[in-house]
């Protein structure tokens, strides 16, 4: 039988929440570069764009995304080993914790990725060049510059310094500038001092397994803070308990043994302790403005494109995820980060969870991520929601927007 293909790169963020999914629910798969042949011969061309990562399941079909594949090999999990919590405030929790790790950690991720050259690029250069271009020379760059990977290690390099120079310019993109880096490593500081205080009592953020939280935070975690080697330093140093919580992200084992003997379990009661009470806390500060900024530009946005109809394709082409910049007030900085639609799946994702809870469960989330200051998440809505179809992020149905004025 075949086995299911992840076409990733282990220097991608969004690969490493794929992955870590695929090892912890120990399916067995195969994972190819994007640098393989068959990747711009026979997956770009049915997705549209160059991105990763992608699953070609064991049918042949291509599933880009990784809510998307978690989604479609979670759907065949038993309860007890599934990602999602049950309907409730864990599941509610879960799916907030998700859109913070895969979309709150953008700032540290590219900055301790792409402001260290010194420590960092040996690394990261050989990275990008050998996840781009095969060592054998049978690839050709897809994606930018015609390189010819015949020429090896020189071609590697190329390559490697193309796909960093476009890097540099999103991570200004995401609000990292001159004036903004030192708030920026006082908070992924704090980050990790709250996360750290969390996993001394706990193998995974909401119990004994991993939740789709956990995959969330995994991807820019992983990636880019605990392979990069100037970030890898700080959370060795730093957040020992972090640093085991990512080996153990990508362990098939429960791999829980400093714990002693952990049930497999989330938490009793569908209950919430206050380590990740203080974590949500810190979430609202980090996170929830900038939210709410982005929904009311793409609402406003929406509202002066009122051509744009429902099935249309986000942004207009497959491969612009941003509809502009956005600014707003960061921690007493005002920056401009990019407006990107896709948030808003994950926004739909949090209020279809709250939607699905029982009265009592909704009164608790609503009183819990109201005092963490991320009530918004449960609210805030742009004027047609996004869905995706065929690998693609497309309007959806008109809905009555929720923005703050």
């Amino acid at each position: 039988m075949e086995l299911p293909v992840l076409y990733a790169m282990r220097s991608s963020l969004y690969s490493a929440k794929a992955r870590s999914y695929l090892i912890k629910q120990r399916i067995d798969y195969v994972e190819r570069p994007p640098g393989d042949p068959r990747f711009p011969a026979d997956v770009v061309p049915q997705i549209g764009r160059w991105i990763i990562p992608v699953l070609q399941t064991a049918d042949g079909e291509l599933i880009q995304d990784t809510c998307d594949i978690i989604d479609y090999f979670d759907a065949e999990m038993p309860p007890e080993r599934s990602a999602k919590p049950p309907a409730g405030v864990q599941n509610i929790v879960a799916r907030v914790l998700e859109m913070f790790g895969s979309e709150g950690l953008m700032r540290p991720a590219l900055h301790y990725r792409w402001n260290f050259d010194g420590l960092n690029m040996p690394f990261v250069g050989e990275d990008f060049g050998r996840g781009l271009m095969l060592q054998d020379g049978s690839s050709t760059f897809a994606f930018g510059p015609e390189i010819d990977g015949s020429k090896g290690a020189a071609a590697r390099a190329e390559v490697s310094t193309f796909a960093a120079d476009r890097m540099r310019a999103l991570t200004l993109d995401f609000g990292v500038n001159p004036e903004t880096i030192p708030e920026v490593e006082r908070s992924y500081l704090e980050f990790l001092a709250l996360l750290s205080a969390h996993l001394e009592t706990t193998p995974y953020l909401l119990g004994g397994r991993p939740t789709l939280g956990d995959f969330g935070f995994i991807a820019p975690l992983y990636a880019h803070l605990s392979r990069d080697p100037e970030p890898s330093l700080i959370m060795k140093r730093d957040a020992w308990p972090v640093w085991r919580w990512v080996e153990r992200m990508n362990s098939p084992i429960i791999d829980t043994g400093e714990y002693g003997d952990v049930p497999s379990e989330l938490f009793a009661n569908d209950s919430i302790p206050p380590t990740l009470v203080t974590l949500l806390e810190y979430i609202g500060r980090e996170f929830a403005a900038e939210v709410e900024a982005h929904v009311g530009f793409i609402d406003n946005w929406l509202a002066e494109n009122d051509e744009v109809t429902e099935g249309d394709v986000v942004g207009g082409r497959p491969y612009r995820r941003s509809l502009g910049l956005v600014t707003w007030n960061w921690h007493g900085y005002e920056i401009s980060t990019n407006a990107i639609p896709y948030r808003l799946l994950h926004l739909q994702r949090i209020q279809e969870a709250f939607e699905a809870a029982d009265a009592s469960a909704q009164a608790t989330a609503r009183e819990l991520l109201g005092g963490a200051g991320l009530g918004g998440l449960l609210e805030l809505k742009a004027r047609r929601r996004v869905v995706r179809s065929d690998n693609r992020e497309l309007w959806g149905a008109q809905q009555q927007p929720v923005v703050v004025s």
